[in-house]
């Protein structure tokens, strides 16, 4: 209950015009009306404009109950679109247009950004990367009016290959009796546009510091860096060797050659088949200028001077050239001898083939004679041989001298000529003359 008198002191506050106004009942018994009265404080607004409606459409615009819509200017905003004048002479949150900021831009890692105004509404930043790094989403970003930036921050990835460069080589000739050079360059070394690092770095081809052969070789390097990237570079080792023009091996001879046969420092040696004599150089050597030392190589036919007066200069003229086989027998008619002679006729390949020349001794002092195929000896000369190889006039008998003018083997009885050869190729020379034969296509197809 409210007192009388308390009523009274209250009354008193009130202002003398209202006092005036009121009837008395009402001065006794009912609480002031505060419409159309300003309330709360008048609203004034930057950067934007305000729209009030009041309960009773009263003049003022601040009176309790009034309701003001808050429009901010583009790039400001307000924490309430409306605000209420509340008996507590306030209005019911904060209207000021307060301008709009986005929060504050990551810098993207390895790269960075430039914004036109900041974070402010509006502000446009335009993002880039490092050297050798590319961006990888928007370019740029715009600060929107919800606060929020347009695209998010983009990453600076590592999508540029690193860069090598190989070496240029000039041409290489082959050393002397080579057909390799001995090719040596600067490893090179890769570079990368983003962090510098490599991670590694792959040769395909010979190392530097190898010998290549003769021709054209294709070489490259390979880089990786951190991120994967890929750089590679080419060239090439071209080998050359200096070539003389080609030899050919003399007819009814042999050529065997070191190297390549005709590159520079290549020798070449030449022998002649039996029965014939290497007339020329025996030796050719290719030289820096590519032509070859010496004469030309041929083989010409033995020529067998018959008419010597001793047996030692007859058998000398065969040294380190034919072999001999004599045939001795007292007569034609030697059962043994025809045998003999008959069985070679059929055999002059082989012989040729192993470089034999048959010398048959024929009769008993004075009357023998000697033979060499249509070639006929003294009786003296045939006489000679006998005494100085130890063979027996009246029997048959043969002996073997191979190219050192040595007796290999005596026979007091005729043999095959499958015997003949299987003994002749085990002589020491004969395995490079069959080498040499093999080469060359000889052979003896009966």
């Amino acid at each position: 209950m409210i007192s009388f008198s308390s009523f009274v002191i209250n009354v008193k506050l009130l202002p003398t015009i209202y006092l005036q106004r009121l009837p008395l009942e009402s001065q006794c018994c009912s609480l002031p009306r505060f419409s159309g009265t300003p309330w709360c404080a008048p609203i004034k607004l930057k950067h934007g404009a305000v729209s009030c409606r009041t309960p009773r459409g009263d003049h003022h615009r601040n009176v309790m109950g009034t309701r003001c819509k808050i429009r901010c200017n583009q790039g400001y905003e307000s924490q309430s679109s409306e605000v209420v004048c509340m008996a507590s002479k306030h209005w019911s949150s904060n209207y000021a247009c307060r301008e709009i900021r986005c929060p504050k831009l990551d810098m993207p890692v390895n790269g960075g950004y430039k914004c036109s105004d900041g974070s402010d509404f509006n502000s446009r930043c335009q993002f880039f990367c490092s050297p050798g790094f590319s961006l990888k989403g928007q370019k740029t970003a715009t600060c929107q009016h919800t606060s929020v930036w347009s695209v998010g921050v983009p990453t600076c990835v590592d999508l540029d290959p690193p860069k090598i460069k190989c070496p240029t080589l000039k041409d290489k000739w082959a050393e002397p009796r080579k057909l390799t050079a001995r090719v040596t360059w600067d490893t090179p070394e890769g570079v990368d546009t983003a962090d510098g690092i490599l991670t590694d770095v792959i040769l395909k081809g010979k190392l530097s510091k190898s010998d290549f052969p003769e021709g054209l070789h294709k070489m490259s390097y390979t880089v990786f860096d951190r991120a994967g990237n890929k750089g590679s570079c080419r060239f090439t080792v071209r080998v050359r060797v200096r070539r003389c023009s080609p030899l050919f091996p003399p007819d009814n001879g042999y050529m065997k050659c070191d190297g390549d046969k005709d590159n520079y420092g290549a020798s070449c040696e030449f022998k002649c088949t039996g029965g014939f004599e290497l007339q020329g150089s025996a030796a050719r050597v290719c030289q820096y200028g590519l032509t070859w030392s010496g004469s030309d190589t041929t083989c010409a036919p033995m020529n067998i001077n018959v008419g010597v007066r001793s047996a030692a200069a007859l058998l000398d003229q065969f040294y380190e050239k034919r072999r001999l086989l004599i045939i001795s027998a007292p007569t034609a008619a030697n059962h043994n001898y025809r045998f003999q002679m008959t069985n070679l006729q059929h055999a002059q390949c082989g012989l040729d083939l192993r470089h034999v020349t048959v010398i048959e001794l024929v009769g008993t002092y004075p009357a023998q004679v000697g033979r060499i195929r249509h070639r006929l000896l003294t009786p003296a000369l045939a006489l000679q041989l006998r005494i100085l190889l130890r063979i027996p006039q009246r029997s048959f008998y043969m002996v073997l001298v191979d190219k050192q003018g040595i007796d290999k083997q005596r026979y007091p009885f005729p043999i095959t000529t499958a015997e003949l050869f299987t003994t002749i190729d085990t002589f020491p020379l004969r395995k490079d003359e069959m080498e040499l034969q093999q080469e060359a296509g000889q052979s003896c197809q009966s």
